[in-house]
C-alpha cells in the first residue's frame, strides 16, 4: 500500500514521499530550504532501513545455518561464513551513521533514544550472525558422519521460533509497538522450552551410547546457540520498549 501523501512516519516529524517537507519553499523557481529536523529525520529514517536490511540478512543466515547443520552441507556452511563479511560491514556503517547522527545533530529525548535504540539492536544482531558464523562451524565439524544424535530434529523447531522473534522484533521497532515488542519476548519461553529439552535427550543420548559423545558435544553448542540468538531478539524488543516509553525494563 503506498503511504498517504503528507502524513507523518511513526516517531518522526518528516513527511513521507508527496508531502511537503518542512522548509522554506521558493514559489518562483521552485526551489527550497530543507530545514535541520527534516534532514535530522531524514538520517533516521534511512538508519532504520539500514537496520531491517541487516535484520533481513541475519533471519537469512539463521536459517541457512540450521538447514546446513541439518543436511550437514559444508559448502553451504562455508558460505554462511564468508557472508558473515557482509554483515560485519554493515554494523559498521550503520554504527557510523548512529555516531555521526548524536555528534552532529546533538538529540535530546526522543530523538536521543533513537539514536542509541538504533545501536542497541545493532549490536543484537551482530551477535546473532556471530552464531551463525558458530553454527556453521559446528556443522563443518560433525560433517564426517551421518546425524545420530536424535534430538537435532528439533533444533529446526527452535530456530524458527528464534527467527519468528527477530521479524517480530523488527517489525516492532518500525511501528513502535510495544504490546507487539512484548508478545515477542513472551515467545522465548517456547525456545527455552525446547532447548532444555533437546539438553537432557542429548545428555541421554551419550549415556546411552557413548559414541554419541562427539556429535553430542557440538549439538549443544549449536543447542546454546540458538538459544542466545532468541535472547538478543528479546533484546531488541526491551529496546524498542526503551525507545517508545523511556523505560528500561528486563523481560529475558
Amino acid at each position: 500500500m503506498n503511504p498517504v501523501v503528507g502524513t507523518q512516519l511513526p516517531g518522526l516529524s518528516g513527511y513521507v514521499a508527496g508531502g511537503k517537507p518542512p522548509g522554506r519553499h521558493d514559489g518562483f523557481t521552485g526551489g527550497m530550504k530543507m530545514s535541520p529536523r527534516y534532514n535530522f529525520d531524514q538520517q533516521l529514517k534511512e538508519i532504520q532501513q539500514d537496520i531491517l536490511r541487516l535484520g533481513s540478512l541475519v533471519e537469512q543466515a539463521l536459517f541457512d545455518s540450521v538447514q546446513a547443520l541439518v543436511k550437514l552441507d559444508v559448502t553451504a556452511a562455508g558460505q554462511i561464513i564468508m557472508r558473515d563479511e557482509l554483515i560485519d560491514e554493515m554494523c559498521l556503517e550503520i554504527e557510523e551513521k548512529c555516531v555521526r547522527i548524536m555528534a552532529t545533530q546533538q538529540p535530546i529525548a526522543g530523538d536521543l533514544r533513537m539514536a542509541v535504540t538504533g545501536i542497541k539492536i545493532l549490536l543484537s544482531l551482530e551477535r546473532m550472525g556471530d552464531h551463525c558464523v558458530d553454527i556453521a562451524r559446528a556443522t563443518m565439524c560433525i560433517s564426517g558422519s551421518p546425524l545420530t544424535a536424535t534430538p537435532v530434529e528439533y533444533i529446526p523447531e527452535m530456530a524458527e521460533i528464534a527467527q519468528q522473534m527477530v521479524k517480530e522484533g523488527l517489525d516492532a521497532y518500525v511501528t513502535r509497538n510495544v504490546e507487539k515488542a512484548r508478545e515477542m519476548c513472551a515467545m522465548d519461553d517456547q525456545v527455552d522450552f525446547i532447548f532444555n529439552r533437546i539438553f537432557r535427550e542429548l545428555i541421554g543420548c551419550v549415556k546411552e551410547n557413548s559414541d554419541n559423545a562427539y556429535q553430542a558435544a557440538y549439538l549443544l553448542h549449536v543447542n546454546r546457540y540458538i538459544e542466545r540468538i532468541a535472547d538478543h531478539a528479546t533484546n531488541i524488543g526491551e529496546a524498542v520498549i526503551y525507545l517508545v516509553t523511556g523505560e528500561r525494563r528486563e523481560l529475558n
